[in-house]
């Protein structure tokens, strides 16, 4: 089982340092994101870069489009730090592709963050909690543990586009939330462009996807699509209300920070 047991022993005071005020946060993701809604996902991301240099990091899930994000992110900087959520229900190729792709691409800081152990142990002990209360289970498997690591960066980087559907369709390119300022270069972006880039680029391609699989997650939340009609996301959580595991969904009042509204 894949676990993190010093993940209880990061302070919680990193977060206020490293974030700015709400309205200073709010003003600036006003600004920059009237500069770039309509700038190449490139341009975008040399400018986060620009703005906050060491304390930027890229949230990336090593699904289905991931490479794409991550390709570009590295003629920007290879040393931007990527954060991967090992939740301990990955499939095995995605870990094997987060290897491989790391490698592909130079990416010389990929952490691989995981859930608590004492979480795991008093929450999920049995890792059948998915089979009940699969909210629960993304918190302490990803939510939880993304808090924790986003705690010392002032600014993250996701690969959400609004063609993805549901709250995504008014997804803007640069968003606040918590002091925190989220960019999301992609947003713009279609199926069309991405299979382009892809090609383009030559970039490989998550094993999963000639499976039947246009979004991967975790295993047991996540299946093949038949119809090639049905939204990207069909395949997580079929049958459920839930389509977003949690990271970016804004916390209640008291509650950790969450920076944010879904990989």
């Amino acid at each position: 089982m894949a676990y993190d047991q010093t993940a209880t022993e990061v302070k919680p005071t990193t977060a206020t340092q490293s974030a700015v005020s709400p309205n200073g946060a709010a003003d600036l993701a006003a600004r920059l994101d009237a500069e770039l809604r309509d700038a190449h996902p490139l341009t975008v991301l040399r400018k986060a870069y620009e703005t906050f240099g060491d304390k930027l990091a890229l949230v990336s899930s090593f699904g289905a489009e991931s490479a794409v994000l991550l390709h570009l992110a590295s003629q920007v900087s290879k040393d931007i730090p990527v954060l991967f959520l090992d939740t301990g229900m990955l499939f095995g190729q995605t870990l094997d592709y987060r290897k491989a792709l790391a490698a592909r691409l130079g990416l010389t800081d990929v952490r691989d963050l995981r859930p608590a152990y004492t979480d795991l142990a008093v929450t999920d002990p049995k890792s059948d909690l998915w089979r009940t209360d699969t909210d629960a289970c993304c918190h302490i498997r990803k939510v939880l543990p993304l808090d924790r690591a986003l705690g010392g960066f002032a600014a993250w980087i996701t690969g959400r586009k609004r063609f993805h559907g549901g709250d995504r369709l008014r997804l803007r390119v640069v968003e606040e939330s918590e002091g925190q300022i989220k960019f999301n270069p992609l947003a713009n972006w279609g199926k069309a462009e991405l299979d382009a880039y892809v090609a383009e680029h030559d970039l490989p391609t998550h094993p999963l996807v000639s499976q039947g699989f246009p979004s991967v997650g975790c295993w047991p939340c996540t299946k093949p699509v038949d119809d090639p009609n049905a939204d990207v996301r069909a395949g997580r959580w079929a049958g459920q209300d839930k389509t977003e595991c949690g990271i970016h969904v804004a916390r209640a009042p008291g509650a950790a920070p969450t920076v944010g509204e879904g990989i």
